[in-house]
């Protein structure tokens, strides 16, 4: 299984944050009780993460009104050798083959 974050935003006052959370509850969402909100510091975003087998899966947890607005990003951890790989990958395509490869 792959883990996921998935970042929900709304409105920034009161009317907002309070339909969010009414959202969830009304759906029986484990949403609310398992995110981290960012609210109280003027960031109006929920996160989660999730342990699932595609973004899609992950996006099915949230409520059907919450899934066009919410961001799925999958999540990796690197070694320091994959790291090394990865960002010798970013560079070869940011330059293009034939520099790379020069």
């Amino acid at each position: 299984m792959a883990r996921y974050l998935l970042e929900v935003p709304h409105g920034p006052d009161h009317v907002h944050c309070d339909r969010a959370a009414r959202i969830f509850l009304a759906t029986g969402s484990h949403f609310l009780t398992h995110a981290d909100f960012g609210c109280s510091d003027g960031e109006h975003k929920a996160w989660l993460t999730v342990e699932v087998d595609s973004k899609e899966e992950a996006l099915r947890i949230l409520p059907p009104g919450m899934r066009a607005q919410a961001r799925v990003v999958r999540l990796s951890k690197f070694s320091l050798g994959a790291l090394g790989a990865m960002l010798r990958d970013h560079l070869q395509g940011a330059v293009g083959p034939q520099l790379a490869a020069a």
